[in-house]
Parts: structure tokens; sequence; C-alpha cells
């Protein structure tokens, strides 16, 4: 898939079709096994689990033999009610799982000739599918290094300088300041949240990692608090960055991504969806060394396997309500 876009600034005037002529049915057969990969991409009804289904080519959908449900490729999955071919979504898989400092839904709306409406809610509804190899539920092990990074929040000083406020105090400050709390295996998984405040990574750490690991922190005074449950190798910033092995630089690694996909690329994130720009910032961190045609199975394979998105389905109808 990744030779389709490595294009010169003219073949990207082309449309989507026009470089994947033919490529529908491929592209296709590819999400169909990677929905159902047990039966090699035989439909099961997700209904009654049957697997005997037969075509319904005029609604491009599959009937199940048992129970007449009418089904397609994509029901129940974060792509329900697609309009989109399936070119378009494979597309614009590999175009977000590409950018290696996230892509703007601008910019994807752009390569896909689509709407800025439907390259945003696509673009979420990816990364909430990413989010399903982020957070699974299991306990951190090994070398867990925590730290936290502040996003958002930012008042503009005012033209004036005699009209211009102390952006200290919290009456001239906008609320909208949140920091994100990773908890990253020094050679494993990511692991981040978004909070109020950096102290309460104390708690996440205590639900999300082993009693047998070691934690790794800087010297802030909030993360003393680790020291009642881990061993804690910690490191004093001012003075060094990595003090014989004990450092938090694979934390700092995935900041360092989250801060350019965030100010790089989007420029500006609201509170409410920081939480996501993270994970995704997680899971490209997580398979940084995996080829792009691997990378986009994943991603295909995690919105097939994601339940229908109560967070994105019908996002824009609810904003305009």
């Amino acid at each position: 898939m990744a030779q389709h876009f490595r294009l010169s600034a003219a073949s990207r005037t082309l449309s989507l079709k026009e470089i994947y002529k033919g490529g529908e049915e491929k592209a296709k057969a590819m999400f169909r096994k990677l929905r159902w990969p047990e039966t090699d991409g035989q439909p099961v009804c997700p209904k009654c689990d049957c697997e005997r289904s037969y075509d319904v080519p005029s609604r491009n959908r599959f009937k199940c033999a048992a129970c007449h449900h009418q089904y397609s490729i994509t029901s129940g999955t974060i792509f329900a009610s697609r309009k989109m071919d399936f070119t378009d979504l494979l597309a614009a898989i590999t175009l977000v799982v590409n950018g290696a400092k996230g892509i703007s839904s601008v910019q994807l709306s752009r390569d896909l000739d689509c709407q800025y409406k439907t390259a945003f809610v696509l673009a979420h509804k990816l990364r909430e599918a990413m989010a399903m190899d982020v957070h699974t539920g299991e306990e951190l092990d090994g070398v867990v290094e925590i730290d936290g990074q502040y996003h958002g929040g930012h008042v503009r000083p005012h033209n004036w300088k005699e009209d211009r406020v102390d952006r200290r105090l919290a009456k001239n400050q906008t609320g909208k300041r949140r920091v994100v709390v990773a908890l990253r295996e020094r050679f494993g998984r990511t692991l981040p949240f978004v909070t109020m405040n950096e102290s309460e990574g104390v708690a996440l750490a205590i639900d999300n990692v082993s009693r047998n690991a070691t934690m790794a922190a800087d010297e802030a005074s909030h993360w003393d608090l680790l020291h009642d449950g881990w061993e804690v190798d910690r490191v004093n910033h001012s003075r060094v960055y990595s003090d014989h092995g004990k450092h938090t630089n694979m934390v700092e690694s995935f900041f360092s991504r989250l801060r350019r996909m965030v100010e790089g690329q989007h420029h500006h994130v609201g509170p409410q969806y920081l939480y996501q720009y993270a994970n995704q910032a997680a899971w490209l961190e997580d398979h940084r060394f995996e080829s792009n045609g691997k990378l986009a199975a994943r991603a295909v394979g995690n919105a097939m396997k994601s339940a229908v998105s109560r967070n994105w389905k019908g996002y824009w109808q609810r904003k305009a309500a």
C-alpha cells in the first residue's frame, strides 16, 4: 500500500478512484478477511453467528440464511453507516498511520478530496480504534517510567501593556489546561491518561502498574508517594538527564511526539479530545518499528473489531441540534 502514497503534487489532484482503479474489490476483500478472520472472510451473521449467508447485490449486503438478518461488512463496527468506498477508507487509514506525528483533518480532507467534517470524524474514529491496543487492561511491568506534560489553557495577553493581567492567577485562567500523565514500560507499552493535575498519576500507577515493577520518575515532590508501593529510581533533571541508568528518557520520547503532534500538526486540541490524541501518539510510539503495511492492517483490524462509536456516530448532527 505504501507505494500508492508516494505521489507527486500533480498526481494528488487525481481522485483516489483513478489512483485505485479496479481496487475496490481488493480493498473490500481485505476488510472482509479482517472482519471475519476465523472464516477467512466468509460472512458470519452478527445476530445469530450463522455462517450461511447469501449476497444481496442491489443493497451491497449479506442476508443470513437462518434468521434472515441483513448486514454489511461494516455493520456493527466503528465504520457502521459509512458512505465512503473501501478504497477511500483504506487510503484514509494509510495516511493516518503513515503520519509519524499525526496528520491534520484539513490535510486529510484534501488528500481524500472530501469534506473537513468527514475527515475530522473519520480520524477520531480511527483514534478510538487505536486505543484498543493501548488500553488493554494488562498491568505494566519491568521498569515503568512516569511523568506528566501540560497542554492547553493558554491565555493570550492583552494588546496594551496596562490592560494585561497576571495569567498565573486562577481567576485569569481559562480552565482548559490539562495534563497528560503517561506510564511507559522501558521496553514495552505506553499508557496515557488525561487529568487535571500531575499528582493524580500516583493513583493511576496503583491501578495500572504491577507491584513487582520498578518505577522511574523525576524529583517532583508528588512522586514521593511512589516509594510506598514500589522500588523507585529518581533522577534530578536540574542536575542530570540520565544518572547511571536512572532516567525517564522513554516517556519523554512519547511526550516529544505528542507535543509535536498537538502543536505542529493540529495547532490546538480541545481538552475534551486530548485523550484521543494521546492514545494515537502512544499507538504510534509503541508500533514505530512496524512497516506501513502492517500498521494499516493493524488499524483496519482494530476498526473491524470495534463496536459502533457512541461518541462519533452522528457527531455533527448532535452538534447542530
